[in-house]
């Protein structure tokens, strides 16, 4: 089989077990502005809108994405989107087998280093309603140790002394919205679709501190007339390899620059504060509710707490995979335990949600061999991740006299990690906006956790708490000691 390249021409010559979209995508009326069009939003947000625009009648077309690249990197995901016509590839992947799909939610795609103009007047365009973000946990500027905005990083020095040549998120956001001010138009409705408890909170916050630097009057209208409503997004999904890319090619016979590969498994929960209007999600399956915290805070502190704990020690005993890493009898008993008997009790009643049922289906997920989820990719922003998903538990179960063993054991595997080598002598890849920094501390410490839990930007108060600090460090030099699998052993018995 000849495989095709897949663009807008070419959909009717897939073959016939690859869905393709029906509906007209030139009627698609780019209201959406998504920021940062990676893996997880086309896996995620886009397929959701995909779903919807499938179904009959014309108000759907309203609503279609315009994806919006910041980055220098961002420049290869312009060149896959334009030549194939904004569609791409979706492969679900399970122990069933694969099946695949092709999305076209995504009318428009803009690279700001190339035309930040173009960026600016689509954001202040009248028929731009929502603009949503991915951004990675650590594009909020939040300062982990205490909450508040971080003035100081180098992002925003930058864009509160260049404000007419923004470079990041919250500069383009702030340089659109005052655009929008000055034209009497409303302020769009602000979407996270981060893993950030409280994300859109989150992004009220720190956005209006940044803007408050830029201009009091505009920070002020934003507070008055803007809505960030909170979110909480699942679903597994590793980056694209040149392996995704094969299979695409010779499994399904379509030659895709850029597919996207995940489980079976999605879920969205989305606070109902849209005064601009907003797609009926709810209609594909997405849940629409006032209040998304419970529901956010499970999911953060078992899922993606669980992924910290198992990639870190994965990876220092040689394994690539999260499924290679759950079928190790210590991790998988590392996840379970921490889980059930270190956060579940800090966990309240989730309507609709079986907690014991909860967890296995993230057990049964995080073992899913055929979604090939690297170690690598979940490690990534440990600075941002760590505080995010472990310490909240961490603070809440001390203040509640409840047990830290396995999330400081957590930690400290971060930390080991940071050292940058596994014990076989083989590098363990970082990837963190602050690297140079988290691997000269790591590397200067060793076995004592001191240097690294000095972090208050990070640790905040926990950096003065001997039940933590004490727990990490007794973790800490266990690993380096002991060795990874008989610290982990030590841990679990």
């Amino acid at each position: 089989m000849e495989a095709i390249a897949l663009n807008q021409a070419n959909l009717a010559r897939l073959p016939a077990s690859v869905a393709v979209p029906a509906y007209a995508r030139g009627a698609l009326v780019a209201s959406i502005v998504h920021i940062g069009v990676g893996g997880f939003f086309r896996a995620h947000q886009a397929v959701y809108l995909d779903d919807l625009l499938a179904l009959s009648g014309h108000e759907h077309a309203q609503w279609g994405y315009c994806g919006v690249g910041l980055l220098a990197h961002d420049a290869a995901m312009r060149d896959a989107m334009q030549a194939q016509d904004g569609l791409y590839t979706v492969v679900e992947r399970s122990a069933a087998g694969d099946s695949a799909r092709i999305i076209g939610s995504i009318a428009e795609y803009l690279y700001a280093p190339d035309e930040p103009q173009a960026v600016l007047e689509k954001l202040a365009d009248p028929g731009t309603r929502i603009v949503a973000l991915t951004i990675t946990e650590g594009g909020y500027y939040v300062n982990q140790g205490t909450g508040e905005f971080d003035a100081g990083h180098a992002d925003i020095v930058y864009e509160l002394a260049h404000p007419e040549a923004p470079r990041c998120s919250f500069g383009y956001l702030a340089a659109a919205l005052a655009l929008r001010h000055q034209r009497g138009l409303a302020p769009f409705t602000i979407m996270s679709c981060d893993n950030l408890q409280n994300n859109g909170d989150v992004t009220r916050k720190m956005l209006l501190a940044f803007v408050a630097l830029r201009d009091g009057e505009l920070a002020r209208w934003l507070a008055m007339h803007g809505s960030f409503p909170n979110s909480m997004v699942d679903r597994i999904t590793p980056a694209t390899t040149d392996e995704h890319r094969a299979l695409v090619r010779e499994r399904f016979g379509i030659v895709d620059a850029w597919p996207v590969v995940c489980e079976p498994f999605r879920q969205w929960v989305i606070e109902d504060e849209f005064p601009q209007g907003r797609p009926a999600w709810e209609k594909v399956g997405a849940q629409m509710t006032h209040d998304v915290l419970p529901y956010e805070k499970m999911k953060l502190r078992l899922l993606n707490a669980s992924h910290q704990a198992l990639c870190y020690i994965g990876m220092q005993l040689g394994y690539t995979f999260a499924h290679e890493a759950m079928g190790d009898p210590g991790i998988r008993r590392l996840v379970r335990r921490m889980m059930d008997e270190e956060v579940t009790p800090l966990l309240g009643a989730v309507d609709g949600i079986d907690p014991t049922q909860y967890k296995d289906t993230l057990i049964e997920r995080f073992s899913n061999p055929a979604v090939r989820d690297q170690l690598a990719r979940i490690g990534t922003e440990g600075s941002a991740r760590i505080p995010k998903f472990v310490l909240p538990s961490v603070r809440e179960a001390l203040a509640q006299g409840g047990a830290i063993k396995l999330l400081a054991f957590t930690v400290a595997c971060w930390f080991r990690y940071l050292e940058g080598h596994d014990e076989q002598g083989r590098e363990m890849p970082l990837n963190d906006p602050y690297a140079a920094r988290l691997r000269a501390l790591a590397l200067q410490g060793g076995a004592d956790a001191a240097a690294l839990l000095s972090l208050r930007e990070l640790f905040g108060d926990l950096s003065d708490t001997p039940a933590f600090t004490q727990a990490v460090g007794e973790a800490l030099a266990s690993l380096y000691g002991l060795g990874a699998r008989a610290a982990l052993e030590q841990r679990v018995a």
